[in-house]
């Protein structure tokens, strides 16, 4: 494989890049403090400022006078240019969250998906209708939208094109064609393990370290990774499938075919397994729905009467957590892990402190010391959040501000 050969138009779109994300990043600076935070040289980020200025994606917000020199101006998001749209698409649900271009959150609606309905026709209709719902219910016509991005599971771009590929779902370029054709925006897709990387990384611990790995936990898990601040992709776009590495030697059968996979032990299915392994008796364990089951586990752990399976059943998802995130850590050497995904938002005050404690036990070599282990802070749904950047990012190339580096753009 022949590296393409990087011009100096790449590299200013590179610095466009990098002040953009800092400005994100941020909320509101300066230019000497994009400097700083970038390591560009003071007259590149006048440059690239002007440029994004220029464009209507950044905007002074203020002017405030020093006692020596010239009068600084703090810069932000111009959350005016326009909005963007997130979709999350989930085994059990799609949730369409509105931005503005600052990435404030102005409104979220979400479907319920039947985890047994795969065919793409109805995923993709499901997916417009959401969006059809979110437009009507803000009051917002397309004309308003910048973009849409879609985050779905298992997307793979490879040399033969771009396919989506999870058990039982298999979609290839037409079906992403219809999905485009439906929304009737400009479109991105994405994979959501890459999507929570992003968010992390603009919009929360990222801000302040450069290699991280961010836990998705919910139907399925995997790992958002970030190393010297940049997401990991690999060839074909699927890095971070850390739901597949083994736990446990010929163990429970995964959905993906193999058997002891993290995923069959610490994905919401797993979980249930865990507590009808303890009590096959439980009432928890008939609950067909898998957003059901976590959050009424999370209700018998908050409550007031003692549930000894369903106290058992945390401790050993902690026990499979801890461990199997000592293997990612040993390998992948983050500063700091977060967990995210709405098992995490159910139960992660349950499974926080055990799981923290079984890392550095299980971690070879002391490779967790010093590694911090925390609930992500990016507020609501990352996924939403982490592909609506990539929307702006993507409009930026549209201007003609960034070369084509988004990852799939339909």
């Amino acid at each position: 494989m022949v590296v393409p050969r990087r011009t100096s138009r790449d590299i200013r779109s590179d610095s466009r890049l990098d002040v953009l994300h800092a400005v994100l990043s941020a909320g509101e600076t300066t230019r000497n403090e994009l400097a700083q935070f970038t390591g560009l040289s003071a007259a590149t980020v006048v440059t690239v400022v002007g440029e994004l200025l220029a464009e209507g994606i950044i905007e002074e917000r203020k002017v405030t006078a020093g006692r020596i020199g010239r009068p600084t101006a703090t810069l932000g998001m111009n959350k005016a240019r326009g909005l963007v749209v997130g979709i999350d698409v989930a085994e059990t649900y799609v949730r369409a969250v509105m931005f503005d271009a600052a990435l404030n959150q102005i409104l979220a609606v979400e479907s319920a998906r039947d985890e047994h309905v795969l065919d793409p026709d109805s995923v993709v209709e499901g997916i417009g209708r959401t969006l059809d719902r979110l437009l009507d219910e803000a009051g917002v016509s397309r004309e308003a939208v910048l973009g849409v991005g879609v985050a779905l599971p298992g997307l793979i771009q490879g040399p033969q094109g771009v396919s989506v590929v999870v058990p039982h779902w298999t979609w290839q370029t037409v079906e992403l064609e219809h999905l485009r054709e439906r929304l009737g925006l400009p479109l991105v897709i994405e994979n959501p393990l890459k999507s929570i990387a992003i968010a992390e990384l603009w919009l929360g611990r990222g801000r302040n370290c450069s290699s991280l790995a961010t836990i998705n936990l919910g139907t399925g898990v995997g790992a958002g990774i970030v190393l010297g601040g940049r997401i990991l992709r690999g060839a074909t776009n699927t890095a971070g499938e850390w739901g597949h590495t083994l736990l446990v030697l010929d163990g429970r059968r995964c959905r993906c075919g193999r058997n002891g996979c993290v995923e069959a032990y610490i994905g919401a299915p797993g979980i249930q397994q865990t507590l009808r392994e303890i009590d096959p008796t439980h009432p928890l364990v008939d609950l067909d729905m898998q957003n059901d089951f976590i959050v009424a586990l999370a209700a018998v752990a908050d409550g007031d009467e003692p549930d000894e399976a369903v106290a058992e059943t945390i401790a050993r998802t902690a026990y499979y957590l801890g461990s199997a995130l000592a293997d990612l850590v040993a390998v992948v050497n983050p500063e700091v892990v977060t967990l995210t995904g709405w098992t995490t938002w159910a139960l992660g005050e349950h499974l926080l402190p055990p799981t923290r404690r079984h890392l550095l036990e299980q971690s070879p070599g002391g490779s967790a010391l010093g590694v911090e282990l925390d609930v992500s802070t990016v507020l609501g749904n990352s996924v939403a959040t982490g592909v609506a950047t990539v929307v702006l990012e993507r409009f930026l190339v549209d201007a003609g501000l960034l070369t084509s580096n988004i990852p799939v753009a339909l």
